[in-house]
Protein backbone atom coordinates (compact mmCIF):
# COMPACT_ATOMS: atom_id res chain seq x y z
CA UNK A 1 0.00 0.00 0.00
CA UNK A 2 2.87 2.37 0.72
CA UNK A 3 4.32 1.68 -2.73
CA UNK A 4 1.03 2.25 -4.52
CA UNK A 5 0.28 5.39 -2.54
CA UNK A 6 3.72 6.86 -3.22
CA UNK A 7 3.30 6.07 -6.90
CA UNK A 8 -0.08 7.82 -6.94
CA UNK A 9 1.65 10.86 -5.44
CA UNK A 10 4.15 10.93 -8.31
CA UNK A 11 7.06 9.02 -6.81
CA UNK A 12 8.95 6.21 -8.45
CA UNK A 13 9.18 3.29 -6.04
CA UNK A 14 11.78 0.67 -5.24
CA UNK A 15 11.16 -2.43 -3.10
CA UNK A 16 13.83 -4.19 -1.04
CA UNK A 17 12.79 -7.66 0.10
CA UNK A 18 14.68 -10.91 0.56
CA UNK A 19 11.46 -12.94 0.87
CA UNK A 20 10.12 -13.92 -2.57
CA UNK A 21 6.86 -15.30 -1.11
CA UNK A 22 5.27 -11.89 -0.50
CA UNK A 23 3.04 -9.64 -2.57
CA UNK A 24 5.61 -6.87 -2.27
CA UNK A 25 8.03 -8.88 -4.42
CA UNK A 26 5.67 -9.14 -7.37
CA UNK A 27 7.55 -7.60 -10.26
CA UNK A 28 4.72 -5.21 -11.10
CA UNK A 29 4.38 -3.87 -7.54
CA UNK A 30 7.28 -1.42 -7.60
CA UNK A 31 9.39 0.26 -10.26
CA UNK A 32 12.56 -1.44 -9.03
CA UNK A 33 12.93 -4.58 -6.90
CA UNK A 34 15.99 -5.62 -4.88
CA UNK A 35 16.17 -9.13 -3.39
CA UNK A 36 18.50 -8.07 -0.59
CA UNK A 37 18.47 -8.58 3.18
CA UNK A 38 17.48 -5.73 5.45
CA UNK A 39 20.85 -4.97 6.95
CA UNK A 40 22.40 -1.56 7.44
CA UNK A 41 25.10 -2.20 4.84
CA UNK A 42 22.77 -3.51 2.14
CA UNK A 43 20.12 -0.83 2.57
CA UNK A 44 22.71 1.95 2.68
CA UNK A 45 24.40 0.63 -0.47
CA UNK A 46 21.07 0.62 -2.31
CA UNK A 47 20.26 4.11 -1.06
CA UNK A 48 23.60 5.43 -2.29
CA UNK A 49 23.16 3.68 -5.62
CA UNK A 50 19.75 5.28 -6.07
CA UNK A 51 20.94 8.62 -4.76
CA UNK A 52 23.66 8.97 -7.36
CA UNK A 53 26.28 9.95 -4.78
CA UNK A 54 27.25 9.11 -1.18
CA UNK A 55 25.22 10.60 1.63
CA UNK A 56 26.56 13.27 3.93
CA UNK A 57 26.10 12.70 7.65
CA UNK A 58 23.87 15.24 9.35
CA UNK A 59 23.52 18.16 9.13
CA UNK A 60 21.98 17.33 5.75
CA UNK A 61 23.55 18.84 2.64
CA UNK A 62 21.86 21.80 0.93
CA UNK A 63 19.40 21.00 -1.88
CA UNK A 64 21.24 20.01 -5.06
CA UNK A 65 21.28 22.54 -7.87
CA UNK A 66 20.19 21.74 -11.38
CA UNK A 67 23.03 21.11 -13.80
CA UNK A 68 25.30 18.19 -14.51
CA UNK A 69 24.32 14.61 -15.10
CA UNK A 70 22.80 11.91 -12.97
CA UNK A 71 25.36 9.39 -11.83
CA UNK A 72 25.21 5.94 -10.37
CA UNK A 73 21.43 5.35 -10.21
CA UNK A 74 19.17 3.22 -12.36
CA UNK A 75 16.81 5.89 -13.65
CA UNK A 76 14.70 5.52 -16.78
CA UNK A 77 15.49 7.89 -19.59
CA UNK A 78 13.67 11.16 -19.26
CA UNK A 79 13.11 10.66 -15.56
CA UNK A 80 14.75 11.32 -12.24
CA UNK A 81 14.55 9.66 -8.87
CA UNK A 82 13.27 11.65 -5.99
CA UNK A 83 12.74 9.36 -3.13
CA UNK A 84 13.33 6.21 -1.25
CA UNK A 85 11.11 4.37 1.17
CA UNK A 86 11.84 1.24 3.21
CA UNK A 87 8.77 -0.65 4.38
CA UNK A 88 8.85 -4.42 4.68
CA UNK A 89 6.63 -7.03 3.08
CA UNK A 90 6.56 -9.71 5.74
CA UNK A 91 9.40 -9.25 8.18
CA UNK A 92 12.09 -8.53 5.60
CA UNK A 93 11.27 -5.85 3.03
CA UNK A 94 11.89 -2.29 2.00
CA UNK A 95 10.79 0.30 -0.55
CA UNK A 96 12.46 3.16 -2.40
CA UNK A 97 10.67 6.11 -3.92
CA UNK A 98 11.61 8.11 -6.97
CA UNK A 99 9.68 10.57 -9.11
CA UNK A 100 9.66 10.22 -12.90
CA UNK A 101 10.02 13.50 -14.66
CA UNK A 102 7.60 14.97 -17.14
CA UNK A 103 9.20 16.14 -20.38
CA UNK A 104 12.57 16.02 -18.68
CA UNK A 105 11.52 18.24 -15.78
CA UNK A 106 12.00 16.90 -12.24
CA UNK A 107 8.83 16.49 -10.20
CA UNK A 108 10.55 16.50 -6.80
CA UNK A 109 12.48 19.27 -5.12
CA UNK A 110 12.01 22.77 -6.50
CA UNK A 111 14.96 23.79 -8.67
CA UNK A 112 17.82 25.67 -7.09
CA UNK A 113 19.36 28.70 -8.64
CA UNK A 114 21.66 27.28 -11.28
CA UNK A 115 21.68 24.31 -13.60
CA UNK A 116 20.39 20.76 -13.44
CA UNK A 117 20.55 18.48 -10.45
CA UNK A 118 23.55 16.28 -9.91
CA UNK A 119 22.76 13.47 -7.47
CA UNK A 120 20.92 13.79 -4.17
CA UNK A 121 17.90 11.98 -5.60
CA UNK A 122 16.71 9.92 -2.61
CA UNK A 123 13.90 11.60 -0.71
CA UNK A 124 14.06 9.36 2.34
CA UNK A 125 13.42 6.02 3.98
CA UNK A 126 10.20 4.82 5.60
CA UNK A 127 10.77 2.25 8.34
CA UNK A 128 7.20 1.69 9.51
CA UNK A 129 5.87 -1.11 7.32
CA UNK A 130 8.15 -4.06 8.01
CA UNK A 131 7.99 -4.85 11.69
CA UNK A 132 10.88 -4.47 14.10
CA UNK A 133 13.73 -5.09 11.63
CA UNK A 134 13.68 -1.73 9.81
CA UNK A 135 13.11 0.15 13.06
CA UNK A 136 16.45 -1.19 14.24
CA UNK A 137 18.07 0.28 11.10
CA UNK A 138 16.63 3.77 11.44
CA UNK A 139 19.28 5.38 13.63
CA UNK A 140 22.19 3.94 11.66
CA UNK A 141 20.74 5.10 8.35
CA UNK A 142 20.14 8.58 9.71
CA UNK A 143 23.70 8.72 11.08
CA UNK A 144 24.90 7.87 7.57
CA UNK A 145 22.92 10.80 6.19
CA UNK A 146 19.89 8.96 4.79
CA UNK A 147 16.71 10.95 5.50
CA UNK A 148 14.09 9.06 7.55
CA UNK A 149 10.50 9.76 6.54
CA UNK A 150 7.76 9.53 9.14
CA UNK A 151 8.62 8.94 12.79
CA UNK A 152 12.19 10.00 13.55
CA UNK A 153 14.82 7.65 15.04
CA UNK A 154 14.79 9.78 18.19
CA UNK A 155 11.04 9.22 18.58
CA UNK A 156 11.48 5.52 17.84
CA UNK A 157 14.07 5.31 20.62
CA UNK A 158 11.71 7.13 22.97
CA UNK A 159 9.14 4.37 22.51
CA UNK A 160 11.57 1.43 22.37
CA UNK A 161 13.88 2.30 25.26
CA UNK A 162 12.31 1.22 28.56
CA UNK A 163 13.83 3.95 30.73
CA UNK A 164 13.01 6.75 28.28
CA UNK A 165 9.50 5.39 27.81
CA UNK A 166 8.91 5.20 31.56
CA UNK A 167 9.72 8.91 31.81
CA UNK A 168 7.15 9.65 29.09
CA UNK A 169 4.49 7.68 30.97
CA UNK A 170 5.30 9.44 34.23
CA UNK A 171 5.12 12.80 32.49
CA UNK A 172 1.67 11.96 31.07
CA UNK A 173 0.44 10.39 34.30
CA UNK A 174 -0.16 6.98 32.69
CA UNK A 175 0.19 3.63 34.44
CA UNK A 176 2.28 0.63 33.50
CA UNK A 177 2.80 -2.69 35.33
CA UNK A 178 5.54 -2.72 37.94
CA UNK A 179 8.74 -3.53 36.14
CA UNK A 180 12.48 -3.37 36.12
CA UNK A 181 15.46 -3.69 33.80
CA UNK A 182 18.07 -6.38 34.34
CA UNK A 183 21.39 -6.93 32.63
CA UNK A 184 22.21 -10.21 34.37
CA UNK A 185 20.62 -13.01 36.38
CA UNK A 186 21.31 -11.42 39.76
CA UNK A 187 19.50 -8.24 38.79
CA UNK A 188 16.61 -10.25 37.38
CA UNK A 189 16.15 -12.16 40.63
CA UNK A 190 16.12 -8.95 42.65
CA UNK A 191 13.49 -7.37 40.40
CA UNK A 192 11.27 -10.46 40.45
CA UNK A 193 11.41 -10.64 44.25
CA UNK A 194 10.46 -6.96 44.47
CA UNK A 195 7.47 -7.02 42.12
CA UNK A 196 6.33 -10.59 42.83
CA UNK A 197 5.72 -13.67 40.70
CA UNK A 198 4.54 -14.43 38.07
CA UNK A 199 6.70 -12.15 35.96
CA UNK A 200 7.10 -11.68 32.24
CA UNK A 201 10.65 -11.77 30.87
CA UNK A 202 10.87 -9.57 27.78
CA UNK A 203 14.14 -9.15 25.89
CA UNK A 204 14.43 -5.69 24.37
CA UNK A 205 14.70 -5.24 20.58
CA UNK A 206 13.72 -8.78 19.52
CA UNK A 207 11.16 -10.03 17.00
CA UNK A 208 7.94 -11.98 17.44
CA UNK A 209 8.20 -12.30 21.22
CA UNK A 210 11.28 -14.51 20.86
CA UNK A 211 12.60 -15.71 24.25
CA UNK A 212 9.67 -14.02 25.99
CA UNK A 213 8.29 -16.12 28.84
CA UNK A 214 6.04 -16.04 31.88
CA UNK A 215 7.95 -17.22 34.94
CA UNK A 216 6.00 -18.58 37.92
CA UNK A 217 8.97 -19.49 40.13
CA UNK A 218 12.59 -18.44 40.56
CA UNK A 219 13.83 -21.65 38.92
CA UNK A 220 11.78 -20.71 35.86
CA UNK A 221 13.45 -17.31 35.83
CA UNK A 222 16.94 -18.85 36.03
CA UNK A 223 16.19 -21.11 33.07
CA UNK A 224 14.46 -18.48 30.94
CA UNK A 225 16.99 -15.73 31.61
CA UNK A 226 19.63 -17.75 29.81
CA UNK A 227 17.43 -17.86 26.71
CA UNK A 228 16.53 -14.18 26.97
CA UNK A 229 20.15 -13.07 27.27
CA UNK A 230 21.11 -15.23 24.29
CA UNK A 231 18.35 -13.73 22.12
CA UNK A 232 19.39 -10.21 23.09
CA UNK A 233 23.06 -10.92 22.32
CA UNK A 234 22.13 -12.19 18.87
CA UNK A 235 20.25 -8.97 18.13
CA UNK A 236 22.91 -6.73 19.62
CA UNK A 237 25.76 -8.40 17.77
CA UNK A 238 28.30 -6.28 19.59
CA UNK A 239 28.96 -8.07 22.86
CA UNK A 240 27.47 -5.09 24.70
CA UNK A 241 24.93 -5.84 27.42
CA UNK A 242 21.38 -5.11 26.35
CA UNK A 243 18.46 -4.83 28.73
CA UNK A 244 16.17 -7.66 29.79
CA UNK A 245 12.75 -6.25 30.63
CA UNK A 246 10.89 -7.80 33.55
CA UNK A 247 7.23 -6.92 34.18
CA UNK A 248 4.71 -7.97 36.77
CA UNK A 249 2.28 -10.26 35.00
CA UNK A 250 -1.30 -8.97 35.28
CA UNK A 251 -3.35 -12.10 35.90
CA UNK A 252 -6.93 -12.11 34.58
CA UNK A 253 -6.42 -8.83 32.75
CA UNK A 254 -7.96 -8.01 29.37
CA UNK A 255 -5.43 -7.07 26.70
CA UNK A 256 -6.28 -4.37 24.17
CA UNK A 257 -4.58 -3.47 20.88
CA UNK A 258 -4.93 0.04 19.46
CA UNK A 259 -3.77 1.34 16.09
CA UNK A 260 -3.35 5.07 15.61
CA UNK A 261 -2.20 7.50 12.90
CA UNK A 262 -0.66 10.88 13.70
CA UNK A 263 0.79 13.79 11.72
CA UNK A 264 2.29 15.69 14.66
CA UNK A 265 -0.70 18.01 14.89
CA UNK A 266 -3.51 15.52 15.37
CA UNK A 267 -3.82 11.85 16.26
CA UNK A 268 -6.71 9.60 15.20
CA UNK A 269 -7.39 6.19 16.72
CA UNK A 270 -8.00 3.81 13.80
CA UNK A 271 -9.48 1.04 15.93
CA UNK A 272 -9.62 -0.43 19.44
CA UNK A 273 -9.39 -4.24 19.53
CA UNK A 274 -10.26 -6.29 22.60
CA UNK A 275 -8.37 -9.56 22.89
CA UNK A 276 -10.47 -12.63 23.55
CA UNK A 277 -7.66 -14.46 25.34
CA UNK A 278 -6.34 -13.00 28.58
CA UNK A 279 -3.26 -10.79 28.72
CA UNK A 280 -0.04 -12.76 28.47
CA UNK A 281 -0.68 -14.42 25.10
CA UNK A 282 1.24 -12.85 22.22
CA UNK A 283 -0.93 -10.30 20.41
CA UNK A 284 -0.24 -12.07 17.12
CA UNK A 285 -1.75 -15.30 18.51
CA UNK A 286 -4.76 -13.91 20.33
CA UNK A 287 -8.16 -13.53 18.71
CA UNK A 288 -9.55 -10.01 18.98
CA UNK A 289 -12.77 -8.14 18.31
CA UNK A 290 -13.37 -4.68 16.85
CA UNK A 291 -15.20 -2.84 18.31
CA UNK A 292 -14.61 -4.24 21.83
CA UNK A 293 -17.36 -6.62 22.89
CA UNK A 294 -17.02 -6.44 26.70
CA UNK A 295 -15.16 -3.23 27.62
CA UNK A 296 -17.25 -0.36 28.94
CA UNK A 297 -17.59 2.87 26.90
CA UNK A 298 -15.73 4.74 29.65
CA UNK A 299 -12.72 2.41 29.40
CA UNK A 300 -12.72 2.65 25.60
CA UNK A 301 -12.76 6.46 25.76
CA UNK A 302 -9.90 6.42 28.27
CA UNK A 303 -7.86 4.12 26.03
CA UNK A 304 -8.40 6.45 23.08
CA UNK A 305 -7.38 9.46 25.18
CA UNK A 306 -4.17 7.79 26.32
CA UNK A 307 -3.33 6.68 22.77
CA UNK A 308 -3.69 10.19 21.38
CA UNK A 309 -1.56 11.57 24.22
CA UNK A 310 1.20 9.04 23.57
CA UNK A 311 1.26 9.67 19.81
CA UNK A 312 1.62 13.42 20.27
CA UNK A 313 4.20 13.20 23.06
CA UNK A 314 6.41 10.64 21.32
CA UNK A 315 6.27 12.55 18.05
CA UNK A 316 4.76 9.92 15.79
CA UNK A 317 4.46 10.69 12.07
CA UNK A 318 2.45 7.90 10.53
CA UNK A 319 1.25 4.74 12.27
CA UNK A 320 1.61 3.64 15.88
CA UNK A 321 0.40 0.59 17.79
CA UNK A 322 -0.21 0.54 21.55
CA UNK A 323 -0.90 -2.52 23.69
CA UNK A 324 -2.84 -2.08 26.93
CA UNK A 325 -4.02 -4.31 29.75
CA UNK A 326 -7.23 -3.54 31.63
CA UNK A 327 -7.56 -4.97 35.14
CA UNK A 328 -10.21 -3.90 37.67
CA UNK A 329 -11.15 -0.95 35.42
CA UNK A 330 -7.57 0.37 35.48
CA UNK A 331 -5.76 0.86 32.16
CA UNK A 332 -2.08 -0.13 32.01
CA UNK A 333 0.23 0.65 29.09
CA UNK A 334 2.18 -2.45 28.12
CA UNK A 335 4.17 -1.17 25.14
CA UNK A 336 4.17 1.23 22.23
CA UNK A 337 5.30 0.21 18.74
CA UNK A 338 6.07 3.29 16.60
CA UNK A 339 5.24 1.46 13.38
CA UNK A 340 2.51 -0.35 11.50
CA UNK A 341 1.27 -3.37 13.40
CA UNK A 342 0.09 -6.69 11.97
CA UNK A 343 -3.42 -5.57 12.95
CA UNK A 344 -3.52 -2.66 10.46
CA UNK A 345 -4.88 -4.78 7.55
CA UNK A 346 -7.58 -6.15 9.88
CA UNK A 347 -8.55 -2.67 11.08
CA UNK A 348 -8.66 -1.42 7.48
CA UNK A 349 -11.02 -4.21 6.43
CA UNK A 350 -13.16 -3.79 9.55
CA UNK A 351 -13.57 -0.02 9.15
CA UNK A 352 -13.35 0.37 5.37
CA UNK A 353 -10.49 2.89 5.62
CA UNK A 354 -7.10 2.19 3.95
CA UNK A 355 -5.03 3.24 6.98
CA UNK A 356 -1.67 2.23 5.49
CA UNK A 357 -2.31 4.45 2.46
CA UNK A 358 -3.44 7.31 4.65
CA UNK A 359 -0.36 6.99 6.88
CA UNK A 360 1.92 6.99 3.83
CA UNK A 361 0.34 10.23 2.64
CA UNK A 362 1.01 11.73 6.07
CA UNK A 363 4.65 10.61 5.98
CA UNK A 364 5.05 12.18 2.55
CA UNK A 365 3.80 15.56 3.68
CA UNK A 366 -0.01 15.62 3.69
CA UNK A 367 -1.84 16.72 6.81
CA UNK A 368 -4.03 14.15 8.51
CA UNK A 369 -7.08 16.39 8.13
CA UNK A 370 -6.43 16.69 4.38
CA UNK A 371 -5.92 12.95 3.96
CA UNK A 372 -9.12 12.16 5.90
CA UNK A 373 -11.16 14.83 4.10
CA UNK A 374 -10.17 13.35 0.74
CA UNK A 375 -12.03 10.20 1.85
CA UNK A 376 -15.03 12.08 3.18
CA UNK A 377 -14.07 11.51 6.81
CA UNK A 378 -13.37 13.68 9.83
CA UNK A 379 -12.69 10.82 12.25
CA UNK A 380 -12.39 7.04 12.25
CA UNK A 381 -15.74 5.41 11.44
CA UNK A 382 -17.54 3.41 14.12
CA UNK A 383 -19.04 0.44 12.26
CA UNK A 384 -22.22 -1.23 13.45
CA UNK A 385 -20.91 -4.69 12.59
CA UNK A 386 -18.43 -6.65 14.70
CA UNK A 387 -15.21 -8.01 13.21
CA UNK A 388 -13.22 -10.82 14.83
CA UNK A 389 -9.61 -11.65 13.91
CA UNK A 390 -8.53 -15.23 14.59
CA UNK A 391 -5.06 -16.70 14.25
CA UNK A 392 -4.15 -19.82 12.28
CA UNK A 393 -1.65 -22.26 13.76
CA UNK A 394 0.51 -25.01 12.23
CA UNK A 395 0.18 -27.48 15.12
CA UNK A 396 -1.43 -30.21 13.01
CA UNK A 397 1.83 -30.37 11.03
CA UNK A 398 3.85 -31.13 14.16
CA UNK A 399 2.53 -34.16 16.06
CA UNK A 400 3.36 -34.12 19.75
CA UNK A 401 4.04 -30.38 19.97
CA UNK A 402 2.10 -28.71 22.77
CA UNK A 403 -0.30 -26.15 21.34
CA UNK A 404 -0.48 -24.08 24.52
CA UNK A 405 -0.18 -20.37 23.73
CA UNK A 406 2.00 -17.89 25.59
CA UNK A 407 4.07 -14.74 25.13
CA UNK A 408 6.07 -16.16 22.21
CA UNK A 409 4.30 -15.94 18.85
CA UNK A 410 3.39 -19.27 17.23
CA UNK A 411 0.74 -18.46 14.61
CA UNK A 412 1.43 -18.50 10.88
CA UNK A 413 -1.60 -16.66 9.54
CA UNK A 414 -4.85 -14.86 10.31
CA UNK A 415 -8.49 -14.96 9.24
CA UNK A 416 -11.48 -12.72 9.86
CA UNK A 417 -15.18 -13.10 10.63
CA UNK A 418 -17.79 -10.32 10.35
CA UNK A 419 -21.42 -10.12 11.42
CA UNK A 420 -23.77 -7.95 13.42
CA UNK A 421 -23.40 -9.99 16.63
CA UNK A 422 -20.26 -11.06 18.43
CA UNK A 423 -21.37 -14.69 18.52
CA UNK A 424 -21.78 -14.98 14.76
CA UNK A 425 -18.63 -12.98 14.01
CA UNK A 426 -16.61 -15.26 16.30
CA UNK A 427 -18.23 -18.37 14.81
CA UNK A 428 -17.37 -17.23 11.28
CA UNK A 429 -13.76 -16.59 12.32
CA UNK A 430 -13.52 -20.16 13.66
CA UNK A 431 -14.97 -21.59 10.45
CA UNK A 432 -12.46 -19.56 8.43
CA UNK A 433 -9.62 -20.90 10.60
CA UNK A 434 -10.72 -24.48 9.95
CA UNK A 435 -12.34 -25.08 13.34
CA UNK A 436 -15.77 -26.73 13.18
CA UNK A 437 -17.56 -25.81 16.42
CA UNK A 438 -20.08 -28.49 17.43
CA UNK A 439 -23.75 -27.64 17.97
CA UNK A 440 -24.35 -30.88 19.87
CA UNK A 441 -22.44 -33.84 21.25
CA UNK A 442 -19.91 -34.24 24.05
CA UNK A 443 -17.72 -31.60 25.70
CA UNK A 444 -14.63 -32.68 27.62
CA UNK A 445 -13.72 -30.28 30.43
CA UNK A 446 -10.52 -30.39 32.49
CA UNK A 447 -9.39 -27.11 34.06
CA UNK A 448 -6.80 -26.01 36.60
CA UNK A 449 -7.72 -25.28 40.22
CA UNK A 450 -7.90 -21.53 39.67
CA UNK A 451 -10.46 -21.91 36.89
CA UNK A 452 -12.68 -24.50 38.60
CA UNK A 453 -15.15 -21.95 40.05
CA UNK A 454 -15.21 -20.10 36.71
CA UNK A 455 -16.07 -23.18 34.66
CA UNK A 456 -19.36 -23.79 36.48
CA UNK A 457 -21.50 -21.25 34.56
CA UNK A 458 -19.86 -22.34 31.28
CA UNK A 459 -20.67 -26.00 31.93
CA UNK A 460 -24.21 -25.09 32.95
CA UNK A 461 -24.76 -23.33 29.61
CA UNK A 462 -23.49 -26.35 27.69
CA UNK A 463 -25.88 -28.54 29.67
CA UNK A 464 -28.79 -26.20 28.91
CA UNK A 465 -28.02 -26.59 25.19
CA UNK A 466 -28.18 -30.38 25.52
CA UNK A 467 -24.47 -31.24 25.46
CA UNK A 468 -23.11 -34.21 27.36
CA UNK A 469 -20.24 -33.23 29.66
CA UNK A 470 -17.34 -35.46 30.66
CA UNK A 471 -14.63 -34.28 33.06
CA UNK A 472 -11.58 -35.39 34.96
CA UNK A 473 -11.90 -36.15 38.66
CA UNK A 474 -11.38 -32.79 40.38
CA UNK A 475 -13.21 -30.80 37.71
CA UNK A 476 -16.09 -33.29 37.90
CA UNK A 477 -16.28 -32.90 41.69
CA UNK A 478 -16.61 -29.12 41.30
CA UNK A 479 -19.36 -29.43 38.69
CA UNK A 480 -21.29 -32.11 40.59
CA UNK A 481 -21.25 -29.91 43.71
CA UNK A 482 -22.85 -27.19 41.57
CA UNK A 483 -25.63 -29.58 40.57
CA UNK A 484 -24.41 -30.33 37.03
CA UNK A 485 -24.56 -33.89 35.72
CA UNK A 486 -21.09 -34.94 34.56
CA UNK A 487 -19.52 -38.25 33.53
CA UNK A 488 -16.06 -39.14 34.80
CA UNK A 489 -13.03 -39.74 32.58
CA UNK A 490 -9.43 -40.41 33.55
CA UNK A 491 -6.29 -38.55 32.52
CA UNK A 492 -4.36 -41.78 32.65
CA UNK A 493 -5.29 -45.34 31.75
CA UNK A 494 -7.14 -46.29 34.92
CA UNK A 495 -10.02 -48.65 35.72
CA UNK A 496 -11.76 -45.75 37.53
CA UNK A 497 -13.05 -44.35 34.25
CA UNK A 498 -12.61 -44.22 30.48
CA UNK A 499 -9.23 -42.94 29.32
CA UNK A 500 -9.92 -39.53 27.80
CA UNK A 501 -7.27 -39.86 25.08
CA UNK A 502 -9.10 -42.99 23.89
CA UNK A 503 -12.33 -40.98 23.72
CA UNK A 504 -10.54 -38.34 21.64
CA UNK A 505 -9.00 -40.93 19.32
CA UNK A 506 -12.38 -42.65 18.87
CA UNK A 507 -14.08 -39.41 17.82
CA UNK A 508 -16.38 -39.27 20.85
CA UNK A 509 -15.35 -35.74 21.88
CA UNK A 510 -16.67 -32.70 20.01
CA UNK A 511 -14.96 -29.95 22.03
CA UNK A 512 -12.12 -29.86 24.56
CA UNK A 513 -11.85 -27.16 27.24
CA UNK A 514 -8.50 -27.50 29.00
CA UNK A 515 -6.87 -24.65 30.89
CA UNK A 516 -3.22 -25.40 31.60
CA UNK A 517 -1.53 -26.46 34.80
CA UNK A 518 2.13 -25.53 35.14
CA UNK A 519 3.17 -28.16 37.64
CA UNK A 520 2.44 -31.83 38.34
CA UNK A 521 0.42 -33.22 35.43
CA UNK A 522 1.55 -30.64 32.84
CA UNK A 523 3.12 -33.31 30.61
CA UNK A 524 -0.03 -35.45 30.69
CA UNK A 525 -2.23 -32.50 29.75
CA UNK A 526 0.12 -31.62 26.91
CA UNK A 527 -0.51 -35.07 25.42
CA UNK A 528 -4.26 -34.54 25.75
CA UNK A 529 -4.13 -31.24 23.86
CA UNK A 530 -1.89 -32.70 21.17
CA UNK A 531 -4.33 -35.58 20.64
CA UNK A 532 -7.19 -33.11 20.18
CA UNK A 533 -5.24 -31.12 17.60
CA UNK A 534 -4.28 -34.21 15.62
CA UNK A 535 -7.97 -35.22 15.40
CA UNK A 536 -9.08 -31.67 14.50
CA UNK A 537 -11.14 -31.32 17.68
CA UNK A 538 -11.78 -27.68 18.69
CA UNK A 539 -9.57 -26.82 21.65
CA UNK A 540 -10.09 -23.97 24.13
CA UNK A 541 -7.38 -23.17 26.68
CA UNK A 542 -8.71 -20.00 28.36
CA UNK A 543 -11.90 -19.16 30.21
CA UNK A 544 -12.53 -16.09 28.07
CA UNK A 545 -12.19 -18.30 25.02
CA UNK A 546 -14.71 -20.76 26.50
CA UNK A 547 -17.24 -17.98 27.03
CA UNK A 548 -16.73 -16.78 23.45
CA UNK A 549 -17.30 -20.34 22.17
CA UNK A 550 -20.58 -20.49 24.12
CA UNK A 551 -21.82 -17.36 22.33
CA UNK A 552 -20.69 -18.71 18.97
CA UNK A 553 -22.41 -22.08 19.43
CA UNK A 554 -25.64 -20.41 20.55
CA UNK A 555 -25.55 -18.22 17.43
CA UNK A 556 -24.91 -21.22 15.17
CA UNK A 557 -27.75 -23.19 16.76
CA UNK A 558 -30.17 -20.39 15.94
CA UNK A 559 -29.28 -20.97 12.30
CA UNK A 560 -30.07 -17.43 11.12
CA UNK A 561 -26.85 -16.28 9.49
CA UNK A 562 -25.50 -15.67 6.03
CA UNK A 563 -22.41 -14.49 4.18
CA UNK A 564 -22.33 -10.89 2.99
CA UNK A 565 -19.82 -8.99 0.91
CA UNK A 566 -17.41 -6.79 2.83
CA UNK A 567 -18.65 -3.79 0.85
CA UNK A 568 -22.21 -4.43 2.05
CA UNK A 569 -21.09 -4.02 5.65
CA UNK A 570 -19.21 -0.83 4.83
CA UNK A 571 -22.26 0.63 3.10
CA UNK A 572 -24.27 0.37 6.31
CA UNK A 573 -24.58 3.62 8.29
CA UNK A 574 -22.00 3.93 11.04
CA UNK A 575 -22.70 4.72 14.65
Amino acid sequence: HAVFTARDMGYETVMINSNPETVSTDYDTSDLLFFEPLTHEDVLNICERLNGKPFMPSPPPPPPCEGGEKTGSRIPEGGEKAGFCTPEGGEKAGVALGVPSEQGRPLTSPPCQGGARGGGLVKGVIVQFGGQTPLNLAQGLKDAGVPILGTSPESIHLAEDREAFAKVLNELGLRQPENGIAYDLKGAKEIAQRIGYPVLVRPSYVLGGRAMEKCHLEEDLVRYMAKALQATDQVAGSGKAHPILIDRFLSEATEVDVDCVCDGQRAIVCGVMEHIEEAGIHSGDSACALPPYALSPAIIDEIKRQTEQLAMRIGVRGLMNVQYAVKDDVVYVLEVNPRASRTVPFVSKATGVPWAKLATEVMLGKSLDHAMAARGLTDAPRPRHISVKESVFPFSKFPGVDCLLGPEMRSTGEVMGIDYSFGLAFAKSQIAAGTALPTSGTVLISVNDHDKPLIVPVAREFKEMGFRIVSTLKTRDTLVEAGIEVDLVSKIQDPAGPYLVDLINDGQIGLLINTPVFFGSAATESRIRSAAIMHNIPLVTTMTGARAVIQAIRALREGDWTVRALQDYHRQPVG
